[in-house]
């Protein structure tokens, strides 16, 4: 997972979320550098510089203007500013903006480094986590950054020479901008509101105690129990909540014999999770065997009194939303987390995210799906039927037989950074480019399930962080590995090959998911097992449909939820608990219920990412309808010479960025399209 392009993460961190879709003065500087100043700045500086872009010239004096504040000095103050600083020759706004961009590049680059260093323990399997190594992990570098640069008015020259646009103004004016207008638009995403460096400090801790609490979650698989007291999981398999859990249950689908079984038990391990009424001792803990079902609890035959983990994961959602509420107040407009994660993060408006959700999940070829999965399944269909794992082409192979190959090919992370350069010539990369992009590139052993942390300057490494046990690694872990590579593939590509470091990455999250899906989706051809089934468009398409359903329900229920707790700020993690399961069975009995046959079923709270990453989950489904897209564009194209060239684009929005990468915007349509043709 990668949770935000590495440049809009390090400007979100930055400048804490400080975007608005309208620009207003707050109320600090109402009053202060009003709109008769602004007009006098302007035909000041208009009068003295003739070639001054006039619409250039009067949004960047107001943009300044709604930042200035009295501490940054008097009206006449910002007047003399303007006119000292305005750039107005083409040429020297240039010269200072590749400046700007190569300082920039110094200082998120650097401080990404420290970062990483910081949580290094946190998110690498380095030892036990003692708690100095939390409160460096959650320490924010660069959290008084922002006020040292509005002190000494870095911030103010910016702003001044290159203000910010809305989404909707680079939506209207973006496709006739040159690669530089682009660039320097992105420069103006730096400095938007004014957010103390306190109020960052307290929102960085509210994350990382979620990304702790849940990287921590594992369950013990080989002590639950049967309330007959059979075990159904080996020994050693621990999987942490809900990515490993949720894979395990779908790997079981090719367990003819015990697989239901494990499937129903995994079924009611996430429930108690979701209601918390899971003992606290069987979390993470090897000491304990646990019955799911009947939720008791022993210690060597002796039945044990557990009480039940308290709402501390609802608790820490809440926590998350009380920060973004400290940090609401310092936006006109964007006063919200789900208009800053949509409108600015996504660059997507969340209402439109919404219908396209709602849209889709209503098609009535998803009832023909789930009538081709009874079938096969030979059953009526079960909440958990959401994950059905058997239209991909992998799901005929036996796991074991898959893990014997990938645990004997990579014992290890080294073994497994060894082998990228392969992997890419295997995708069509050349040998030199394969070592080239490998070369940026390093394996660490993960804590948690694996992810990409991307570079953030040139001459820096990305790190794929992989879970990897004793015995080598299994294939869910090398399934996720190969995600995570895409991504670290991507990130090298849209670092070191765009043309300016301002419009380095992809859009949002959705854009580099999609292209992690195309190096995921390929993992068996990596091994070197070709998929000879003639169906297998067919069944891709209904896995690709299906998989989409399921993800933007989870979609639908966060954002919900949040926002409910905009509506009712003052909730208890109780409440609000309460509020999450109730919206989650809403969801599914409006969305799923008519699909799956079974009502009333709160599963999809399961997903971690609401605990430690909340609104992100709409990402995933807009990276599976443009992977799909994507996928369907480059049939009987070069594979690598394509994603060269997609990747090169760098940051534009995502609607132009699809426009240049396939010549269509974001669309389930084609989607539905080759739904209906190989349902016929």
């Amino acid at each position: 997972m990668k949770k935000i392009p590495i440049l809009l993460l390090l400007i979100t961190l930055f400048i804490a979320c400080t975007t608005t879709e309208t620009k207003k003065a707050s109320a600090d500087s109402e009053g202060l550098i009003n709109e008769t100043i602004i007009s006098a700045v302007v035909d000041a500086v208009k009068s003295s510089q003739p070639a001054a872009d006039q619409a250039l010239l009067g949004k960047g004096v107001k943009h300044a203007a709604s930042l200035w504040r009295a501490e940054d000095g008097s009206a006449s103050d910002f007047t003399e500013f303007v006119k000292t600083n305005y750039i107005a020759d083409r040429t020297k706004r240039k010269v200072i903006f590749n400046k700007i961009s190569s300082y920039f590049e110094s200082i998120y680059g650097n401080f990404n480094e420290v970062s990483m260093d910081l949580k290094k323990i946190l998110d690498e399997d380095a030892g036990e986590i003692d708690e100095v190594d939390r409160m460096f992990g959650n320490y924010s570098v660069g959290a008084h950054l922002q006020d040292d640069f509005y002190g000494n008015k870095i911030a103010f020259i910016v702003a001044l020479n290159f203000p910010y646009y809305t989404l909707a103004e680079k939506e209207q004016l973006g496709p006739s901008w040159s690669r530089e207008e682009w660039a320097m638009s992105r420069m103006g995403d730096i400095f938007v509101a004014r957010v103390p460096a306190d109020v960052n400090q307290v929102f960085d801790a509210a994350l990382g105690d979620g990304e702790m609490y849940i990287a921590e979650y594992n369950i013990h698989m080989g002590h639950l129990r049967t309330d007959d007291g059979r075990q159904l999981f080996p020994d050693e398999m621990v999987l942490l909540s809900h990515w490993n859990l949720r894979d395990e249950l779908k790997a079981d689908y090719t367990d003819r014999q015990n697989g239901l079984e494990k499937q129903e038990m995994i079924l009611k391990v996430m429930e108690r999770i979701i209601n918390q009424d899971i003992p606290k001792v069987v979390i993470n803990n090897p000491e304990y065997e646990w019955a799911p079902y009947s939720n008791k609890v022993t210690k060597a035959g002796t039945t044990v009194v557990a009480e039940a983990e308290p709402d501390k994961r609802y608790q820490l959602i809440l926590n998350i939303f009380k920060a973004h509420q400290a940090v609401d107040k310092y936006f006109p407009e964007m006063n919200t987390a789900i208009l800053r994660k949509f409108s600015w993060e996504m660059e997507i408006a969340q209402p439109e995210v919404e219908e396209l959700f709602d849209t889709y999940m209503k098609s009535p070829q998803l009832k023909s799906i789930a009538s081709i999965i009874r079938e096969r399944l030979g059953r009526d269909l079960k909440p958990f039927d959401v994950w059905y794992d058997g239209f991909k082409s992998r799901s005929s192979i036996p796991e074991e037989l898959l893990t014997s190959k990938t645990s004997a090919l990579y014992p290890g992370p080294d073994a497994f950074e060894a082998g990228m350069p392969a992997i890419l010539v295997k995708l069509g990369w050349s040998p030199e480019r394969a070592k080239y992009l490998a070369g940026k590139i390093v394996v660490d052993p993960a804590r948690g399930s694996g992810h990409a942390a991307g570079a953030a300057m040139k001459g820096s490494l990305s790190h794929l962080r992989t879970r990897i046990s004793e015995k080598g690694m299994d294939y869910k872990g090398y399934n996720i590995a190969v995600h995570e590579f895409g991504h670290n593939v991507e990130q090298t590509i849209s670092l070191y090959d765009v043309d300016n470091y301002m419009m380095s990455g992809v859009p949002n999250t959705a854009c580099t998911e999609a292209m992690a899906y195309v190096f995921q989706s390929r993992d068996l051809i990596l091994l070197g097992m070709k998929d000879e089934n003639p169906e297998k468009v067919k069944m891709e398409t209904l896995d690709a449909a299906w998989d989409l359903m399921e993800i933007m329900g989870v979609g639908m229920i966060e954002m919900r939820v949040w926002k409910w707790l905009y509506e009712n700020p003052g909730v208890t993690a109780a409440q609000f608990k309460k509020k999450m399961i109730e919206t989650a069975v809403e969801v599914w009995n409006e969305y799923f219920a008519p699909v799956i046959g079974v009502k009333d079923s709160p599963l999809l709270a399961i997903y971690s990412h609401m605990v430690n990453t909340p609104l992100y989950l709409p990402n995933y489904s807009y990276g599976r309808i443009i992977h799909f897209q994507v996928e369907e564009y480059l049939q009987g194209k070069n594979l690598t010479a394509e994603l060269d060239r997609i990747f090169k684009q760098g940051r534009l929005t995502p609607q132009q960025w699809m426009m240049g990468a396939v010549g269509s915007k974001i669309s389930t349509q084609p989607l539905l399209n080759k739904l209906d043709e190989v349902l016929k």
